[in-house]
């Protein structure tokens, strides 16, 4: 264990030891009853993590693939309102320039999302709304009840990213009302990077498009998974989808109340740790948005070098994430999701408390023991 890096990151994340030897047996045939039963585990345990009756597919592909497999077979030549507020939102929007006309409603990241914004552009014809639920760029969550009322209301479809959600925090897909949700397999799943999962509601399949993707093409998802024994239209990879089924288990085995309960725990100890060390949580929010269960963004103050706070942390086996693009060496993100509980929480925070003192910070008060009060 001496020899391996605690990744404490928001994806990829330490994996239990039964989901990585799931990967290491025999190749298998994707066109038998062993692999049908293998997809139709994942299925089950999926609809109750998305919160779903809805079908749900496994895409042999990144999170970015399911993504785009949305937008590709649900967005083409339409109407789309994108909603950015991070890396993640400013991605789909892009995607959505690919295949529609998109509209981006911004605001800065890890600021609240503009609701009426979104009111105008569904009266003046968006057709589709995308959202990130989760923005862990920016440490924020949004809020997708409420767009999901707006989007219906519009009798707009709604595409939800629930990436670094589904499975580790509260997603209730068929009560918003999102019309079509992505997760990816590498993040509250804690299953290897590689594999995306996405549900379709009934009125997404009324509005498919006639021209979707060849590789991303959901209605050759949704025949294939029809048949017996249960299939992928193409060839998936077969040791990821062993492996996810290996994780999905554990999820049901956990229970997905009380992996939610653990995942909001070790969210509410770092905040506590950040704020006993006297920093500030990154996000803004108002009342209807909240600081994202499954990673922790904190601000750097000033004079403090991320590249050495996080250099100290990663000599102790540890790695945290930075800031992306613009927020480069402003902010420090702790993921806290997956297989990982107090024990590594509290190594996480132990180590970057160091880090913070050896790069010059003075702190305030002992994070490790704000955040065990909280764990305990």
């Amino acid at each position: 264990m001496e020899k391996e890096s605690l990744l404490m990151l928001p994806g990829p994340v330490p994996m239990p030891e039964r989901v990585r030897f799931a990967m290491s047996r025999q190749a298998i045939n994707h066109r038998s009853a062993e692999f049908g039963a293998v997809y139709a585990d994942c299925v089950r345990v999926l609809k109750t993590t998305f919160g779903t009756t809805n079908d749900v597919f496994v895409i042999s592909g990144s999170g970015t693939a399911g993504m785009e497999a949305a937008v590709a077979n649900f967005g083409r030549d339409k109407e789309i309102a994108c909603f950015v507020n991070g890396k993640f939102g400013e991605r789909l929007y892009k995607i959505s320039q690919r295949y529609g006309k998109a509209h981006e409603i911004k605001s800065e990241w890890g600021t609240p999302l503009d609701l009426a914004a979104l009111e105008a552009q569904l009266e003046a014809g968006a057709q589709v709304v995308t959202l990130v639920h989760n923005e862990t760029s920016a440490g924020i969550k949004n809020p997708a009840a409420e767009i999901g009322k707006l989007a219906r209301k519009h009798d707009a479809l709604f595409v939800m990213d629930g990436i670094t959600s589904v499975g580790g925090d509260l997603v209730e897909t068929d009560k918003w009302g999102v019309d079509v949700a992505i997760v990816g397999s590498q993040k509250c799943l804690a299953a290897p990077a590689g594999l995306a999962a996405v549900s379709v509601s009934a009125r997404a399949w009324e509005r498919l498009t006639k021209n979707p993707p060849y590789y991303l093409d959901l209605a050759a998802y949704k025949k294939s998974a029809a048949g017996k024994p249960m299939e992928t239209p193409y060839t998936p990879a077969v040791p990821l989808f062993l492996a996810l089924r290996e994780a999905c288990l554990i999820v049901e085995e956990e229970g997905l109340a009380n992996r939610i309960a653990r995942h909001q725990k070790m969210a509410k100890a770092v905040r506590a740790a950040a704020q006993a060390w006297g920093l500030s949580l990154f996000p803004k929010l108002d009342a209807k948005h909240e600081y994202a269960t499954t990673v922790t963004a904190v601000s750097y103050p000033d004079g403090i070098s991320d590249d050495a706070v996080r250099a100290t942390i990663k000599k102790l086996g540890i790695t945290i994430a930075g800031g992306q693009d613009h927020l480069k060496g402003k902010i420090f993100r702790i993921g806290t999701m997956g297989a990982v509980s107090a024990p590594e929480i509290l190594a996480t925070l132990a180590a970057t408390q160091h880090g913070l003192v050896k790069a010059g910070y003075k702190i305030k008060g002992n994070g490790v023991e704000a955040a065990a009060e909280v764990l305990e």
